[in-house]
């Protein structure tokens, strides 16, 4: 078969001939059409995450084939019995098992879910992982109900957005930041009902004056935007942190959360449950995830490079077969 192998950090992958896989007992073998990337797949192909294997095939999201049946498959591997917290030998699809950027990918039959009928095929890849991690954080983790105000950050990255579509068609008001202006006009449009750049002095307080506080909060960043929250909570809200890539938060005091009674929790992925909820839940509603863009397999650089520099708004997908 073909496969987009990664040989080493920071080499060049490669579309290239590579042994097929071989089915251990319970695995079956899906035919991915579509795969799409995430943030994840960048990190490792710059050597930044554990576990990483060489030669291997990245891709944790991927739809496709499986004996005449459409599919999508669920990267999860092993979270467990446990629905608050992973196993400690959880893992992704994608590294260290191989993935879905190749023809053919084993997975547990157990792991393949029909494709809902009213995505296409670019959507169907563009939704696991992304979609999962959202979903988690929003209502397991955030507990979000009906008429709740929410801010979202970073809006444009593919959990973000699927962020903003689920709590709108849960019936909540949302706001988002970005360093893009462009962006923030792109999530209003899609009913958004404000935003900030987090890049611009005061933001804070733009967001204050526009909704007025925040029953829940979503963010992947942290850094120093992270110690302004508590400051935009309304009492009893929630902080849900699902990433760090600003790192660590400067000027926190448990002062700003104990007596406004807000919770401050953390969330990844999601359990084998929530998966199958997420798909319930985009089926019901028919959303559709933000597709940025689409480019064939063979010119995955091009892809890596676009989403490493964070132009994307929506999901970048591979076209795996024409």
């Amino acid at each position: 078969m073909k496969a987009l192998v990664l040989k080493a950090k920071d080499v060049p992958l490669s579309w290239e001939d590579f042994p097929g896989p071989t089915p251990q007992a319970g695995e079956v073998v899906v035919e991915p059409q579509t795969a799409a990337l995430n943030h994840r797949d960048v990190w490792i192909t710059k050597g930044l995450y554990p576990g990483i294997v060489f030669p291997g095939i990245l891709g944790s999201d991927g739809a496709g084939m499986l004996a005449g049946r459409e599919v999508l498959i669920n990267p999860n591997i092993g979270w467990g019995p446990n629905p608050r917290v992973q196993k400690r030998s959880y893992s992704i699809l994608g590294m260290p098992k191989h993935g879905t950027m190749a023809e053919k990918v084993s997975v547990g039959e157990d792991r393949v879910h029909d494709k809902p009928p009213h995505l296409s095929w670019e959507e169907a890849a563009a939704l696991p992982l992304a979609g999962m991690t959202a979903y988690r954080a929003l209502f397991s983790r955030g507990a979000l109900e009906a008429g709740e105000k929410v801010l979202i950050t970073g809006i444009g990255g593919g959990v973000a957005l699927f962020a903003l579509q689920f709590a709108l068609a849960a019936g909540a008001e949302v706001y988002v930041t970005s360093s893009s202006g462009g962006k923030i006009a792109r999530a209003m449009e899609m009913g958004a009902s404000g935003g900030a750049g987090y890049t611009q002095n005061g933001w804070e307080k733009e967001l204050a004056n526009q909704a007025g506080g925040f029953n829940l909060i979503l963010d992947s960043a942290g850094g120093a935007g992270f110690s302004f929250f508590p400051k935009l909570c309304h009492y009893g809200a929630r902080i849900v942190s699902y990433g760090g890539s600003k790192g660590a938060v400067p000027n926190f005091t448990p002062q700003s959360i104990f007596w406004k009674q807000i919770s401050i929790l953390g969330s990844t992925m999601a359990s084998d449950e929530e998966f199958a909820e997420m798909l319930a839940f985009v089926s019901l509603h028919r959303i559709h995830p933000v597709i940025d863009s689409v480019y064939p397999i063979t010119r995955a650089e091009e892809a890596f490079e676009r989403l490493a520099r964070g132009e994307q708004f929506g999901k970048v997908v591979f076209r795996v077969r024409d």
